[in-house]
């Protein structure tokens, strides 16, 4: 499959819904699927991948974001302009990031390290978290527009769901840069939009 294809778009796409989705349930309820969040960190700390579906390990692992992609789709108004907000701002932010190569160096060199440190506790320990939180803390929150994540203050006075809803922005990065890559673009919503909701019903049905 070569990779600008409607397939790895829509694979990209429903990596950064299911980023955006973990996202505001932490924030909002202080819990969120660790499955989930576990494939998002191992789309983060995996350098070397032979597909684009490799880099998430299967379309079962996407399922959320797949629904929930499909979900902000389906009628004539966005079902959750928050989650929408925080998919617009990280394909916006991570463009500004490829025109900052030191920036993009400081964070490829902090995922090496965290992807080392992983190997021992594993990709969602909060040891890793922590340190991918602190990586996209001194990198991509100093980009402006930052993005500005809503939710109850009890989670967000919370040290380690600040650092899972950190490392998951950084994640979402990593998606957005993927979806570029595969060709995606704005534009492809407005004249696109038909065949991306049917190329996510046929992922959906290729899961269950």
């Amino acid at each position: 499959m070569p990779l600008k294809s409607i397939t790895n778009q829509t694979i990209a796409l429903a990596a950064i819904s299911q980023t955006c989705l973990l996202v505001q349930q932490l924030a909002t309820t202080g819990a969120a699927d660790n499955a989930a969040i576990k494939t998002c960190m191992n789309s983060l700390l995996k350098i070397d991948s032979d597909s684009v579906l490799d880099i998430y390990g299967d379309l079962s692992q996407l399922k959320p974001g797949l629904l929930q992609l499909e979900k902000q789709l389906t009628g004539r108004t966005i079902a959750d302009p928050e989650q929408a907000r925080y998919a617009a701002s990280l394909v916006f932010l991570e463009k500004q990031l490829s025109q900052r190569p030191e920036m993009l160096k400081k964070i490829t060199t902090g995922i090496e390290k965290a992807q080392a440190q992983s190997e021992t506790f594993g990709s969602i320990h909060e040891n890793v978290l922590a340190n991918l939180g602190d990586l996209y803390h001194s990198t991509i929150s100093t980009l402006q527009p930052r993005i500005m994540v809503n939710g109850e203050e009890q989670y967000l006075a919370q040290t380690n769901t600040v650092n899972k809803i950190r490392a998951l922005l950084l994640a979402g990065i990593r998606a957005a840069l993927l979806w570029r890559q595969c060709g995606g673009a704005r534009w492809r919503f407005l004249f696109f939009r038909k065949k991306l909701q049917d190329e996510i019903k046929f992922l959906i049905s290729q899961i269950d």
